[in-house]
């Protein structure tokens, strides 16, 4: 996919679409930074000059996400053929899953023959080593680690920046962008995923079929499994991974069921907050590889794993969307605990490759990254399993949430397992095949055996059943209720929230 670059004229088109931040001493007309990305080596050699006189290390992130729309240096293999690029730019990247752009997983061979990229790119990148003093040459990954460690001290017209850039894609990206409440992440963290404005389409109230219906589906075919007033839904990996959101209804409630494939999560929300029902999209863009989806009400980015706006109008709200509990599992498990349950049908209205494990096989096959995230952490590897949760303290300040995460490995081997953590005493419980399920327990009780069929005994002897909604005990007493955990890849989990506690 190759960018259509807008470089002359931006700065007037986008005159009125200035972020109110404060002020840094004399920063440059936006308009350079589009000036030196065109093709005209003397424009580009001339804006250049003009940005060095009022340089800040800030800007460094305006200049990085030029260089990554540009072609990066390859290798060519010695058959001739072209390998690896070198860099980590998004025009090395050939279309993938669900008509994603995304970096190459092939390695290059020690000695193959070089390939120059796009001149624009070098000259770019060696304007940032002169402005820096830092030598990363290509290595835009490197470069954007060294930004991130940087202060945050962004260009007051940034918002008008990316609507520019990003409007050169597509041109319904722009509106993410206009003046107002103030961003709540970094704007240099935000990349482009590779499509333009639900290029990778949702399922809008998709089409259902009952569980005796679904012949395509196999018993260890994965599927994320809900249950809302008492209505069972299941979504099959191999469906919404090329979809990545299904706006629904379950239980005569409106969903948005969001799935971030990079990151390995499934959260379904309830589309109404605060008294107001929205319809959300896929904008094309993330944040530290985490999808981010939009509303079209106000065209607002909001972050798919936290559920709240992020950029754009509604980001200095306290707006929150609430998730719901969901299962990681397989058809086989869902069907027999939930035999009434409705699924997807095949028939989405798109043409895709439904059988299971086709969208995204290659990245879900390597622990490698599509897209740069500030930093990995190694005690586990990167797409290691975990299971998340992301709760207000019992008593505390709603505002002050505490994160959780806890290794899918470590529950199999211990598939009855309590912890206090929030100030809450959590149990959780996992099938035979891996599904988990949290719950909030009394404070004080025990658990102290797993029974059949996934349900437990207290240290007391009193049988609770583990289902859908809560634990509920024997002897008619008060359920303990389940809370809305998801899986997630380790990686995406950490970058959203590097001070998680881990449980391995």
């Amino acid at each position: 996919m190759r960018p259509r670059w807008l470089w002359k004229g931006l700065a007037a088109r986008l005159a009125l679409m200035t972020l109110a931040s404060p002020a840094m001493a004399v920063p440059p007309d936006i308009g350079l930074f589009f000036q030196a990305g065109s093709r005209d080596e003397g424009e580009s050699r001339n804006a250049l000059a003009a940005l060095a006189r009022d340089w800040d290390n800030a800007y460094a992130g305006m200049i990085l996400d030029m260089a990554r729309l540009l072609k990066g240096p390859s290798r060519a293999s010695g058959a001739g053929g072209t390998g690896a690029p070198s860099g980590d730019g998004l025009a090395d990247e050939g279309a993938g899953a669900g008509a994603r752009s995304r970096p190459s997983l092939d390695e290059s061979a020690p000695g193959d023959r070089m390939i120059p990229g796009d001149p624009r790119r070098e000259r770019l990148v060696k304007f940032l080593e002169k402005q820096t003093g830092q030598k990363f040459g290509q290595d835009l990954k490197a470069w954007r680690r060294w930004l991130w460690r940087q202060p945050y001290k962004p260009h007051p017209e940034l918002l008008a920046f990316k609507a520019g850039l990003y409007s050169s894609l597509d041109p319904a990206m722009a509106a993410f962008f206009t003046p107002g409440a103030q961003p709540r992440i970094r704007l240099d963290e935000v990349d482009w995923g590779g499509v333009g404005v639900n290029g990778i389409p949702p399922l809008e109230h998709p089409r259902l079929v009952k569980a005796e219906d679904a012949a395509y589906l196999k018993g260890k075919n994965v599927v994320f499994g809900l249950v809302v007033n008492g209505e069972a839904r299941a979504y099959p990996k191999r469906i919404l991974a090329w979809h990545e959101m299904a706006l629904d209804s379950v239980g005569g409630v409106e969903l948005a069921v969001v799935y971030c494939t990079l990151c390995g999560t499934v959260i379904p929300y309830r589309a109404e907050v605060a008294g107001r029902t929205f319809r959300f999209g896929t904008s094309g863009l993330l944040y530290r590889s985490n999808k981010l989806m939009f509303d079209h009400e106000t065209k607002s980015l909001w972050s798919a794993v936290e559920g709240r706006p992020v950029v754009g109008a509604l980001a200095g709200s306290t707006l929150q969307l609430r998730a719901l509990p969901v299962v990681t599992t397989t058809w086989e498990e869902w069907k027999a605990r939930h035999p009434g349950t409705t699924v997807l049908s095949l028939e989405t209205g798109f043409d895709r490759d439904y059988s299971e494990g086709a969208a995204y096989r290659g990245y879900f096959a390597t622990d490698r990254l599509m897209f740069d995230i500030p930093a990995e952490d190694n005690r586990l590897k990167n797409k290691a399993e975990v299971l998340t949760l992301l709760l207000s303290p019992q008593g505390g300040d709603s505002a002050a949430l505490k994160t959780l995460a806890i290794s899918a490995d470590f529950l199999m081997k211990n598939r009855l397992y309590q912890t206090a953590f929030a100030g809450r005493n959590l149990v959780v419980v996992t099938s035979r095949t891996g599904a988990n399920r949290v719950y909030d327990a009394p404070a004080g009780l025990r658990f102290a055996k797993l029974r059949e069929n996934d349900n437990v005994e207290d240290a007391t002897g009193r049988a609770w059943e583990a289902t859908e909604e809560a634990l509920v005990p024997g002897d008619g007493s008060a359920p303990a209720p389940r809370l809305a955990a998801r899986r997630a890849f380790w990686f995406g989990w950490h970058a959203q929230f590097p001070d998680t506690e881990l449980i391995k």
